[in-house]
């Protein structure tokens, strides 16, 4: 344990919140996760498990780390458990938790990287490529908004979808569960995370885009999670009108969806009906004009909300499971789904998940959680420190100096605190010149 001593000094909260996580692996390997985590803050350029342990200090022992990546892939679920108790005990929250739930692909490279396969690109870009080869992630985020930054997410868990013509690749001995579709990982994830919410009496909304509005997902997450769902229809959704009491009840059980299908395009067409009402989507006031109705749809097996959304270019169909709920609930919750593509954008562009070419499965699941979970962490640093402790935009004069920190923002003050607690030690042991002083300065700059 000598040789892998990390290089760095963390604070006393960073280290109570590693050893916090790490509370649910074995004891004899537990700490090798805070210095994972410090590597991987201070890790720059191409960021590998290599990158990682090189900037952690790691040397002789190295190979152990790589070996204990595979049972904290197996360990996902009791680190993510910790990390959302975390959250719970530490941030200020509301009443009602928005939680998302979205897939996003990495890409990779190289022979025998288990798990991967080729699927479809998201993002094509300029090239226009359909396709891409990699993993794909589901995702879950918990939805929140800061007082000053508006809304943002914390990613807590992933799992990874394995085509069923990719599980045949897999060795017999990594134990690789059986397959499973993306719509039952997302109500795996569901039916993690409810019961943790609802222990510390908070009630759950789950807001997932059009491609999660199936039954495989809704009778789950409704019947067995008994949450709020929110989401975006398709355009052609079955729907049917909502069925009126019979005047004299018969034999038999009472209809429980409509005789009469509605039509999505003939409603949007209708010139009548619209309405106008404020609400905030993604951080900013607006006004949008709206129309609502009450319908029945068999994937959510009952009655739901429907809200029509007109915009300049197109109109939009949304739904949500509590007819009860008003259009502007609706709407800001789905704007607020954006927040996990920001989310994927960061791990991506900050942290370089996907940049890890690590070939065992359960070695992939593990690298990817700990991006994150590093960046959930640094938001919870963050969260209580003023902007100006965050960014100094005064070298950026074009720069707008009103715009929120990002994250790399967040991930470069934590850096920079750390560094400068280092500096702190030093300079209250040795006197130093001033010309050395600003030397130091300079440098911790180019460091953070």
């Amino acid at each position: 344990m000598a040789n892998s001593e990390c290089r760095w000094e963390s604070p006393q909260q960073w280290s109570d919140w590693s050893e916090w996580l790490a509370a649910g692996l074995h004891a004899r390997n537990r700490w090798r996760l805070p210095v994972l985590l410090l590597g991987m803050l201070f890790a720059g350029g191409r960021r590998t498990v290599t990158t990682w342990l090189r900037a952690a200090g790691v040397s002789l022992d190295f190979s152990d780390y790589y070996y204990f990546l595979a049972p904290l892939g197996r360990k996902t679920e009791s680190v993510a458990t910790q990390l959302t108790l975390l959250v719970l005990r530490i941030l200020p929250l509301p009443e009602r938790l928005l939680v998302v739930i979205d897939d996003s692909p990495t890409k990779r490279y190289g022979p025998k990287v288990e798990g991967a396969d080729v699927h479809h690109n998201p993002t094509p870009g300029p090239a226009g490529q359909p396709f891409l080869y990699g993993h794909v992630w589901v995702t879950i985020s918990l939805a929140l908004r800061h007082p000053e930054w508006g809304p943002l997410a914390l990613p807590l868990r992933a799992m990874l979808y394995v085509r069923q013509q990719t599980l045949a690749a897999i060795p017999k001995r990594r134990g690789w569960p059986r397959f499973a579709t993306k719509l039952q990982l997302a109500a795996r994830l569901v039916e993690w995370i409810v019961p943790l919410l609802k222990q510390a009496g908070k009630t759950v909304w789950i807001v997932v885009d059009g491609g999660y509005v199936k039954r495989p997902f809704l009778r789950r997450a409704l019947q067995i999670a008994k949450v709020v769902v929110v989401g975006r229809l398709r355009k052609d959704a079955a729907l049917r009108d909502v069925p009126q009491a019979p005047k004299r009840r018969g034999r038999g059980r009472p209809r429980k969806y409509g005789q009469h299908k509605i039509s999505l395009a003939k409603r949007a067409g209708q010139q009548r009906g619209w309405r106008t009402v404020d609400c905030t989507v993604y951080g900013q006031p607006t006004t949008k004009n709206y129309k609502t109705f009450l319908a029945t749809y068999r994937p959510a097996g009952g009655v739901i909300r429907v809200v029509l959304v007109k915009e300049d270019h197109a109109c939009y169909p949304f739904f949500c499971t509590d007819p009860a709920v008003s259009v502007v609930e609706i709407l800001e919750a789905f704007a607020d789904r954006a927040t996990i593509e920001q989310d994927f954008h960061d791990l991506k562009e900050v942290w370089g998940t996907g940049q890890q070419q690590v070939r065992n499965i359960w070695t992939n699941l593990a690298v990817y959680n700990l991006n994150l979970w590093m960046h959930t962490l640094v938001e919870l640093w963050a969260w209580t420190l003023p902007a100006k402790k965050l960014v100094d935009r005064s070298d950026s004069p074009w720069d707008d100096a009103k715009r929120r920190p990002s994250h790399a923002n967040r991930r470069t003050a934590l850096r920079r605190h750390i560094l400068r607690n280092e500096l702190t030690v030093v300079t209250a042991a040795w006197r130093l010149p001033r010309k050395m002083l600003r030397l130091i300065e300079s440098l911790l700059a180019l460091a953070a």
